[in-house]
């Protein structure tokens, strides 16, 4: 139904709200259609500091209305005939769940923590040139935690290689720590495009400037 002229565009992120406007997920703008289309959610959008709720259909419509004067930071996609705009937040209609407390711990999640910069020669890279590395290496009974991970180039983890820090004469940047909110959030929420999910997640405290890696 839709062509996209990019992946990318329909690989950004959308805030999923419950139905009580609570922040339960974040997926793709290809996931957030096909729950639009079968009828499962509605858009919420911001339009002059408040928000309008919008089906499938009235939101293409006004898509058509609004694709004659683009906005900075707006995303879209090509159809047959038209174009739509990508949703920012959308509403689960009969969805009612809170949202998971535990926040997990994986690769994106770690390379987001750490701002996708090694923490020992404290370069950027993109999540491709990055690998995890345990400070104290699990062969010598180091756990797999946040206390005990840091994202790494690949250079870097292989001249530390089975050592600790100290003992291949390198140095951290920062004490790796659990993460009190996801760092997949606050990463998204340094994006200007995605201002709109401030709203809804009040409680985090995002800083001011951008963290190196992609943020789609």
């Amino acid at each position: 139904m839709i062509n996209a002229d990019s992946d990318r565009v329909l690989s950004s992120s959308v805030l999923v709200l419950n139905r009580f406007y609570s922040p339960v997920h974040v997926i793709s703008v290809r996931r957030a259609f096909i729950l639009l289309y079968r009828e499962c959610a509605e858009i919420v959008h911001l339009e002059d500091g408040q928000f309008t709720n919008y089906d499938f259909e009235s939101w293409c419509e006004i898509s058509a209305f609004r694709s004659q004067e683009k906005q900075p930071h707006e995303d879209w996609v090509r159809a047959v005939q038209f174009e739509v705009q990508c949703p920012r937040v959308v509403r689960l209609l009969q969805y009612e769940r809170a949202p998971r407390s535990v926040l997990r711990f994986n690769r994106r999640n770690l390379f987001a923590r750490d701002g996708h910069k090694c923490q020992y020669c404290g370069r950027s890279f993109p999540s491709h040139q990055l690998s995890l590395d345990h400070v104290m290496p699990r062969s010598r009974g180091g756990e797999t935690s946040w206390q005990n991970v840091v994202c790494s180039c690949v250079g870097c983890n292989t001249k530390k290689g089975n050592r600790t820090p100290h003992e291949a004469h390198m140095h951290l940047m920062t004490k790796p720590i659990e993460p009190t909110a996801n760092p997949l959030l606050l990463q998204k929420l340094r994006n200007p495009k995605y201002a709109a999910w401030q709203t809804f997640l009040p409680h985090l405290d995002v800083p001011q400037h951008a963290s190196a890696g992609d943020v789609n």
